[in-house]
């Protein structure tokens, strides 16, 4: 879709959580289930996102944006035969892949499986409507539910699993007749029931696994979850922030063991931090590798820079691409 309450030229996907666009880290995701396809359905500036994602999956184009199932539609002849097809959204980049692995293991030829959230303002999402035994029915749209359905609290996610010869048999059977004119994906379920296919149900780990993104506020939020996840991880795997609140990763950053890192301090591209590295309050480091022993004080730049043991950097001092210290070395405005 276009987007349109980001109020950018950018494609909505291609904007950046954690410094990648929010489609790869959902292409991410995705790979490290093993053996996969990838196919992506495209549509408003389809280019931009082709080659954002080349060489990593195929695409499929939606020249008219009809709603979930009919996106999914347009990918069915590319589908594998008789393989499972997993259904995910390029606006969703928290989504785990220990989540998609339990929503793999619960889809088979009799069942598919439903990614749901309960949530306390369910405002907007579609409702999982079960019955007396508690088995899925149905799922209802905001624009189309009673008043007792828009009290359900747990809502569709819209992340399925759904075997490629259900998806060929149902997908030509979905209908436009809805408040908004659209095809909904969500209507395969109702289908499945009456199939007697089994609905299976999986639970998100946390909203914010699973919220979407629409405008800038929705997306500054999801970068601080992101960046939230990133210092928990950092911490538990040894290193000691000063602030968790106030630390970026835009990119892959390996720590050794009793790394300190001071407040405000960004790392974009890959950067490697060898044991004991101290970096001081305010530094940037872009694609370096700093050694063992090394401090890095405050205000500091080091941009594809690469550090022996035992070097002592800044405060205030820029170290440009192709720099390379050996041990002991000193750089700064003060040394």
């Amino acid at each position: 879709g276009k987007g349109t309450r980001m109020y950018s030229d950018i494609p909505k996907v291609l904007h950046p959580i954690g410094g990648l666009p929010m489609a790869q880290h959902v292409v991410d995701a995705a790979l490290l289930l093993g053996d996969v396809q990838l196919h992506v359905v495209v549509g408003h500036e389809a280019m931009l996102v082709q080659q954002a994602l080349e060489g990593v999956a195929s695409f499929v184009e939606q020249t008219e944006q009809l709603g979930t199932g009919h996106a999914v539609a347009q990918a069915l002849p590319a589908l594998r035969e008789q393989a499972l097809t997993l259904i995910l959204y390029g606006d969703v980049p928290l989504i785990k892949t220990s989540t998609l692995e339990k929503m793999v293991q619960a889809c088979n030829p009799s069942q598919i499986s439903l990614l749901t959230v309960e949530l306390n303002d369910p405002q907007g999402y579609g409702r999982i409507c079960r019955d007396a035994q508690d088995k899925v029915t149905s799922i209802v749209e905001q624009k189309d539910a009673s008043d007792a359905q828009l009290a359900i609290q747990e809502v569709n996610t819209g992340i399925m699993c759904i075997g490629q010869q259900q998806l060929a048999k149902w997908l030509p059977a979905l209908g436009n007749s809805n408040a908004q004119g659209e095809y909904y994906l969500t209507d395969v379920v109702e289908m499945a029931v009456a199939d007697g296919v089994g609905v299976q149900t999986i639970k998100a780990s946390s909203a914010e696994e699973v919220e979407g993104v629409n405008n800038k506020l929705q997306l500054a939020t999801l970068e601080r979850c992101y960046q939230r996840q990133r210092a928990e991880e950092l911490m538990l795997a040894g290193t000691t922030l000063a602030d968790p609140a106030r630390i970026d990763v835009r990119g892959s950053l390996q720590v050794g063991r009793d790394v300190y890192i001071d407040v405000n301090a960004v790392f974009t591209g890959d950067v490697v931090l060898g044991d004991n590295v101290s970096i001081g309050a305010n530094c940037v480091v872009h694609e370096s590798e700093i050694g063992a022993n090394t401090q890095v004080l405050s205000h500091c730049v080091l941009d594809q820079a690469k550090l022996a043991s035992d070097c002592v950097i800044g405060p205030y001092a820029r170290l440009r691409p192709g720099t390379d210290l050996g041990a002991n070395a000193k750089i700064g405005n003060f040394v």
